[in-house]
């Protein structure tokens, strides 16, 4: 299925999002999208920012995505983005298990990601951040999962734009441990996924596209043409380095980085 080139749509970001708002809400899948997709990736992002203000959660960081690339061109970015509520963030010591809840019916992944924590709240009048900028603005390096989830099974299928539409197609972050002199050491760092005991993906920071700096400018500026700065402390997850791996209710993940960090998780019904 595509993308529709008509005109906007007679229902309002409004109705879209309160539609996905309720089905988060009462863990319920939904069987289709519900209204017509997304035009463009600012029909989306409205769409997002209208489930945001419905959403009963503060925001505590974002979620970048890398949009595949048989849709750049078409949509004109490389990346999306989506929120983290505070609820949805587990911070995890060794031999912690996370809890991923998962909508019976809907979508369920996990990714390895590796997260930055800003360290100051960003000028609101920035608009553009050079590499310099985005050293500048991360406190730390972090290890970690993103939980991806969704009431809708084919949140992925429908496009980027879809995705966006759903908080980016997050449902939570797992947040482990610092990564000792990150700035220096970020290329040498990888990872591997497993799923029920066996291997599905390995990747490291190098997988991101352009690496994890480029993730966070990628934040930081979309952020902030949405009048939406990063603010201290946010989390940024910057992009599935291993891949994007469905999870199943009952079904246990671990991601094992380099140095040693094993963070574990399970899913469960919601």
């Amino acid at each position: 299925m595509t993308l529709h080139n008509s005109p906007a749509p007679a229902e309002s970001a409004m109705q879209v999002a309160r539609q996905f708002v309720a089905a988060r809400q009462t863990a319920t899948a939904l069987p289709a999208y519900p209204g017509s997709l997304p035009a463009s990736l600012d029909a989306a992002y409205a769409r997002q920012d209208a489930a945001i203000a419905l959403w009963p959660d503060a925001i505590v960081g974002w979620k970048v995505g890398k949009i595949p690339d048989a849709w750049c061109d078409r949509l004109g970015e490389e990346r999306l983005v989506g929120p983290i509520f505070r609820q949805n963030v587990q911070r995890l010591s060794p031999g912690d298990r996370g809890l991923l809840r998962v909508i019976p019916g809907g979508f369920a992944a996990v990714e390895a990601e590796y997260i930055f924590e800003i360290a100051v709240d960003v000028d609101p009048a920035q608009r553009h951040f050079s590499l310099d900028d985005a050293c500048t603005l991360a406190a730390c390096m972090r290890l970690g999962i993103e939980f991806a989830g969704s009431p809708l099974a084919s949140i992925n299928e429908l496009g980027p734009a879809v995705v966006v539409s759903d908080f980016g197609n997050n449902a939570g972050l797992l947040v482990g441990p610092k990564v000792d002199d990150w700035q220096q050491s970020w290329p040498s760092l990888f990872c591997e996924t497993f799923i029920g005991g066996r291997s599905v993906g390995r990747g490291g920071a190098t997988s991101i596209s352009g690496g994890p700096l480029a993730a966070l400018i990628f934040a930081l500026e979309r952020n902030a043409r949405r009048g939406r700065p990063l603010r201290r402390g946010d989390l940024v997850s910057t992009g599935a380095s291993t891949g994007i791996h469905d999870i199943r209710i009952g079904e246990r993940a671990r991601v094992e980085f380099t140095g040693g960090t094993v963070l574990h998780c399970e899913a469960r019904s919601a």
